[in-house]
């Protein structure tokens, strides 16, 4: 997958007020090591540097366009590409930070608890996952990507988000290895300007890459006609053009 560091900042305060939320829930007070594991532009790296000023914070993500967008930003901080699930750094951390990152990989089974073990005592594994996939933003993706001359070349598109589990399986995974865990789930309503149109850019900077990644140009812009004319009939218009849209995301913070 190709990500745009560009085209994820474009609805940047959007996106940030997740991370906001889930850094205010971690029980953490004070914080010598802190890593933010794919942490984009750096926008959520930056929220944990305010908070944790002591404390030595730093970076990873698999794209080096979102890495170079976050050196730019905190040039003070160290940043490196790498994929999570090879992530070899033992820690131990006081602050592990995952937001919107985790649904792109699989077994979370085996993943959050070998994250678990790279904390300090005392320390927390802090995720937050767009819990989305059967809204119709998702949905629509999936049936356009079908019923198009497309639907060979993106067959194994929608399976590179991984199925989110139920809340209580994800505090079950994560008690047995930590002595408090706080799972949640809250629904945003992002008012965005440009009705349908509004919410075909918001995932072109997350949900739509793996569909339009392996389109050609041509494909690329045909399949998005496609999905804006199903979104405006799933999404409609405000009274002032804008829309409205519905975004379910799942919190956890394990303390260990």
């Amino acid at each position: 997958m190709t990500w745009s560091a560009k085209q994820y900042v474009a609805f940047e305060d959007e996106r940030t007020r997740p991370a906001r939320d889930l850094l205010a829930a971690i029980p953490t007070p004070d914080a010598r090591s802190v890593v933010d594991i794919g942490c984009g532009p750096g926008n959520s790296t930056e929220l944990l540097a305010q908070r944790f000023a002591d404390a030595q914070v730093q970076g990873l993500d698999s794209s080096p366009d979102m890495i170079e967008a976050a050196r730019k930003r905190l040039p003070q901080l160290q940043f490196d590409v790498a994929e999570i699930d090879q992530w070899a750094e033992a820690g131990p951390f006081d602050v592990i930070f995952a937001n919107a990152v985790l649904q792109w990989l699989p077994d979370h089974a085996t993943l959050l608890p070998a994250l678990v073990e790279k904390l300090a005592p005392g320390g927390s594994l802090a995720i937050q996952m767009p819990d989305n996939l059967n809204e119709p933003s998702h949905r629509l993706m999936r049936e356009v990507a079908a019923n198009g001359p497309w639907a060979g070349k993106l067959a194994d598109a929608a399976g590179q988000r991984t199925e989110m589990a139920s809340a209580s399986a994800y505090f079950s995974m994560l008690r047995a290895h930590c002595s408090r865990v706080d799972v949640w789930r809250t629904t945003y309503h992002h008012q965005l300007a440009g009705g349908a149109a509004g919410v075909v850019e918001w995932f072109k900077g997350s949900g739509l890459i793996p569909f339009l990644s392996p389109l050609t140009e041509v494909e690329r812009e045909a399949y998005l006609a496609l999905y804006l004319e199903a979104v405006a009939k799933a999404y409609p218009a405000l009274a002032d053009g804008s829309v409205l849209l519905p975004f379910p995301r799942l919190f956890i913070v394990a303390t260990r």
